[in-house]
């Protein structure tokens, strides 16, 4: 059972990992096709999720989901034990 921290937006953020979670690198324009959302939605969301450590920036506008990404997607990762990243 996922364990969703208070700062997600929920089913959003799951399915943007979900998506990622395939193993290909991909864009904020084709998450949002595939999920039903806009581009610029996704690409705030991703920004959230890179900051708590579930995604990360490969190049410029691509993205993959990270090991504790996919531990979240697997139950095994509280999200509301992440704290965000310094800038």
């Amino acid at each position: 059972m996922r364990k969703p921290g208070e700062w997600m937006q929920l089913p959003t953020d799951e399915r943007i990992l979900e998506i990622l979670e395939s193993g290909l690198l991909l864009s904020p324009q084709v998450i949002a096709k595939n999920i039903g959302k806009s581009r610029s939605h996704v690409s705030r969301r991703l920004s959230v999720l890179i900051d708590y450590g579930l995604a990360t920036r490969v190049e410029r506008g691509y993205y993959e989901i990270t090991d504790a990404g996919k531990r979240y997607l697997a139950g095994e990762l509280d999200a509301d034990d992440l704290e965000p990243a310094e800038d």
